[in-house]
């Protein structure tokens, strides 16, 4: 809470809720919870090879679907698009499982094979590589 002292350097008398609002100010300031709510309406867009410097960042990286494949019988039943290099080359993969996968209107390796697309997500690694897990089609926007 705010000392006598502090409350006078605000310009006089405050009331409880003033109080409260500066300190839940600055708490997002210094905790950077005001900086990763900008973050997330509008994410900064990298290609796939810079998307594995963002590991556990919230980013778009947009670029052309070099390959895509349904695995049905793999457990989990992922969807594979690869970004800019296909599989067994691949820098950046989006991952649609199963569950995921049911809520899209259409086949995305086939609709989105060969297209240029954003993929908005945190960025993870597996065995080395940068991939986001997709769970809504609202993440993927085709680029014109």
């Amino acid at each position: 809470m705010l000392s006598s002292a502090n409350t006078q350097s605000l310009g006089g008398k405050t009331t409880g809720i003033q109080r409260q609002i500066v300190v839940i100010a600055a708490a997002m300031v210094f905790t950077g919870l005001g900086a990763a709510s900008a973050d997330r309406s509008k994410p900064e867009r990298i290609s796939p090879a810079e998307a594995v410097d963002y590991i556990g960042e919230y980013k778009s990286v947009c670029g052309w679907v070099a390959s895509a494949k349904y695995a049905r019988k793999s457990r989990g039943k992922p969807t594979f698009l690869n970004l800019d290099e296909p599989c067994p080359n691949q820098v950046f993969t989006a991952v649609i499982w199963r569950a995921a996968r049911e809520r899209f209107r259409y086949r995305p390796e086939r609709k989105l094979l060969r297209k240029r697309i954003c993929v908005t997500g945190t960025i993870n690694a597996y065995r080395g590589q940068a991939e986001i897990v997709v769970e809504s089609p609202r993440q993927i926007r085709i680029q014109k």
